[in-house]
């Protein structure tokens, strides 16, 4: 029996630090692993050798953990994802070529430190999501053998989930970083298009395409976000990522939260995935979070535009002169996808891609007032067998709940949430708007703490995380005065999209002013040592984008700062300078700006 080791980030960095372990002693015994491992998964394309192997290790010579993040971290990369000086191949021998550069994500990755192991299975051409479509061989599940692993980020999946890697790139155009996750007790985080580089991968859908992280937690994929989400001069559709989703984004997520539910949900005829998903929806509850119905309907039409649609022929681009000069070459099942892509026209892309942007503007006004949406992450697993009998049809349905996130430009998270009867792992997914990432990894953490399973590998569960309150792409704000629902400024929030969360109190701890000057009439809120009441507040949440122009807005002598409400959580808020004070009177018995209104009429 292979020997087992505690791949964690965290546990490596101990063990590194610690002398209880050496890069070189952890990866040639992860090869020996996935060597003996590989004939029967078929997870690994190329495995790297030993002398592969030793200008990485040595590079990590007279190097420490503290130096590097990923200090001889070892990680997969999918063989659509260039490693330099190794072929890749797409899973088609006859498409296989040897960069001179890795990847862009490669490169980040063995600076920080990583070590790459080898260059992972995947359904060629990165066409499928079950793991079985490759001539090295199909990938089974990690789990039960008569499952798929999932693709196309089949061997990706396996050798995080077998225990060889701490962590692999996949690829995700319609589902190929989350089915595979779902399916093998992982976390599948397809983030943001255009966070991670997609330079030095093979195109699939070269406008949908992302990489994406396979690993045994949230975390982390919350830290290896952190360290590469990076513009990059080499890739044309690289976005910068904003700071409200940077490290510090990820951390405990607070009540209230709401959440969506697909209102039409569809589960192929499995008697335990109902019941599965419905305990993913009650454990969110539990969390402090307020479930939401959803039409689904758009996201479901948005979906099929994606293979009944024009967006096939982008992917004919990528495999469609080699199909032409050696049909052979391609798998029949591949060319079968493919087939319709030559007689597509341009007016056929023009009018789908006017549908997609209506859809777009659709399903987003759908998203607003919501924090994130839980799905499934497919409506049932589905058998070698079955992929065999209909390889299409069965492919498809794995894809029911995933194909639309690129076409929409969201991010996605799959997350772990339990078991089968027969122990086939199963999966949620949170998406959410563009660039909430970190936001959707918080709760992904919260949740896989709140099943308290075992992570991939064998390794024990996360404990919840403490510190920071998780941020999104949403800010709250405290008003106390002018800009309170109703009263004269009010529209300068709502006209940035602000929406009401609570009426509350601050804590006991502040004194308010009515303000000399006007129109029109301010209060200032005081923070004092003694003396202090609780004053009527507002919380408003609106776009962190706009609060730049809001902050901007705000006359002297008020700002924003830090307010305390009387549950106690701090929050962003409008104080008054001190000096703001001159001419000023005292209105704290009042209790609030609404009450000394009323009184002055």
């Amino acid at each position: 029996m292979p020997h087992t080791f505690d791949l964690r980030l965290g546990a490596l960095k101990t063990a590194y630090s610690n002398g209880n372990l050496s890069p070189r002693q952890l990866i040639a015994a992860l090869r020996d692993k996935a060597a003996a491992l590989n004939p029967e998964f078929n997870l690994f394309i190329h495995l790297l050798t030993e002398a592969e192997l030793e200008p990485y290790l040595a590079a990590l010579d007279g190097k420490s953990p503290a130096e590097l993040p990923l200090f001889g971290v070892p990680f997969a990369i999918k063989d659509n994802i260039d490693l330099a000086g190794i072929p890749t191949t797409a899973a088609c021998p006859a498409f296989a070529y040897t960069p001179t550069q890795s990847a862009t994500l490669v490169e980040q990755l063995i600076r920080l430190g990583a070590v790459p192991l080898g260059k992972a299975n995947l359904d060629q051409f990165a066409t499928g999501l079950n793991g079985t479509r490759s001539p090295y061989g199909a990938c089974r599940n990690s789990v039960h053998p008569d499952y798929p692993s999932g693709g196309s980020s089949a061997g990706s999946s396996l050798a995080v989930a077998l225990g060889v890697a701490s962590f692999a790139l996949g690829t995700d155009t319609a589902g190929s970083g989350r089915v595979p996750a779902a399916l093998n007790n992982l976390v599948g985080l397809k983030a943001t298009k255009g966070l991670l580089s997609t330079a030095g991968v093979v195109s699939a859908c070269r406008t949908l395409d992302c990489v994406t992280f396979f690993t045994a937690s949230a975390r982390e994929a919350s830290q290896l976000l952190a360290l590469t989400a990076t513009l990059d001069p080499r890739d044309a559709y690289s976005r910068a990522n904003p700071l409200w989703n940077d490290a510090s984004a990820f951390g405990s997520v607070r009540s209230g939260f709401r959440f969506g539910v697909p209102s039409q949900l569809e589960f192929l005829g499995c008697s335990e995935s109902p019941a599965l998903f419905a305990r993913s929806i009650e454990q969110l509850k539990a969390m402090g979070g307020e479930a939401v119905e959803v039409d689904f309907t758009p996201f479901l039409e948005a979906a099929r535009l994606l293979y009944e649609g024009p967006w096939v022929a982008e992917r004919y681009s990528v495999a469609g002169e080699l199909i032409e000069q050696q049909p052979d070459a391609v798998l029949p099942v591949i060319k079968a996808v493919l087939e319709k892509a030559p007689g597509t026209t341009a007016v056929q892309l023009f009018r789908a891609q006017y549908r997609l942007q209506e859809l777009k503007a659709l399903c987003d006004r759908l998203l607003d007032g919501l924090d994130c949406v839980l799905t499934p992450a497919y409506p049932r697993p589905v058998t070698l067998a079955e992929l065999q009998a209909e390889p299409v049809k069965r492919n498809s349905d794995l894809g029911y709940y995933t194909n639309f996130m690129n076409m929409l430009d969201y991010a996605a998270v799959a997350v772990p949430a339990g078991f089968m009867a027969n122990g086939l792992p199963w999966g949620v997914t949170l998406f959410g708007r563009a660039f909430t990432d970190q936001y959707l990894l918080s709760l992904a953490d919260a949740l896989q703490c709140r099943y308290a399973r075992p992570l991939a590998g064998g390794q024990p569960a996360e404990q919840p995380v403490a510190g920071s309150v998780a941020r999104h792409d949403l800010t709250r704000v405290v008003v106390c005065g002018a800009h309170l629902d109703g009263l004269p400024l009010n529209w300068q929030l709502r006209k940035r999209g602000a929406r009401l969360l609570e009426a509350t109190h601050s804590s006991p701890d502040y004194q308010l002013y009515a303000l000399a000057g006007g129109p029109p009439a301010r209060p200032g809120m005081l923070r004092v040592s003694e003396g202090g009441v609780a004053i009527e507040v507002e919380v408003w949440e609106l776009p962190s984008s706009e609060l730049g122009s809001f902050l901007a807005g705000i006359p002297a002598p008020l700002g924003l700062g830090k307010v305390q409400l009387a549950s106690g959580a701090w929050e962003t808020g409008f104080i008054c300078e001190p000096y703001g004070l001159q001419g000023a009177v005292d209105i704290s018995h009042f209790g609030g700006w609404r009450a000394y209104l009323a009184h002055r009429e």
